[in-house]
């Protein structure tokens, strides 16, 4: 059952990052050729030019929440979207908002041993159902490796690191969670999809 359900999650996530390449390539193929001198402007471009696709394309600005957590280092969270294989996948970016570098804490990972053993990871962040009463950890493939962005450990002042959790499904008509991860205040989400 738990392979299945790993081999489903991977292939969901081979299938999104495929199509978001897809979408990339698409979009960089048009508006070439034409010899008329029409200025090249669009509603929602920005006054300094423009900058390039992000890894977070298609998402608001907005982020759905933002977590302050110990010696300057924030989470944003951009997206938490239900998929149709049964899982919850949060996307969000960690930065190091501080004056000096820093190692991010090892209690991101959580203390459970099958966790701790595969590295640094977000294996120690759980969504929270209030209404169900039920708590969602972070998902494991069958070597026991969360599915979590993994190996990191410094980060300098101003960086960020774009970071994903996967997580069982809540109940479909569930769409608010409380967002939790050691060392980081815990946060009310909406999940979509």
């Amino acid at each position: 059952m738990i392979i299945r359900f790993t081999a489903n999650a991977r292939r969901g996530l081979v299938a999104l990052t495929v199509a978001t390449g897809l979408a990339l390539a698409a979009g960089g193929c048009g508006g070439g050729g034409g010899d008329d001198k029409k200025p090249e402007t669009s509603a929602s471009a920005s006054k300094g030019g423009g900058s390039g696709p992000t890894a977070q394309e298609g998402q608001s600005d907005a982020p759905l929440a933002e977590l302050q957590g110990s010696d300057g280092l924030l989470l944003q969270i951009t997206s938490a979207q239900r998929d149709s294989g049964g899982f919850v996948t949060v996307n969000g970016t960690l930065k190091n908002d501080g004056a000096k570098s820093i190692v991010v804490p090892s209690a991101l990972s959580g203390n459970e041993t099958e966790i701790i053993k595969n590295g640094r990871s977000l294996g120690g962040a759980t969504l929270v159902d209030p209404k169900g009463k039920k708590r969602y950890y972070v998902l494991r493939d069958t070597d026991g490796r969360p599915l979590t962005t993994t190996g990191f450990s410094t980060l300098k002042p101003g960086d960020s690191l774009a970071v994903f959790m996967q997580f069982p499904s809540p109940p479909a008509g569930t769409a608010e969670v409380d967002f939790q991860l050691p060392t980081f205040a815990s946060a009310t989400i909406q999940i979509s999809g």
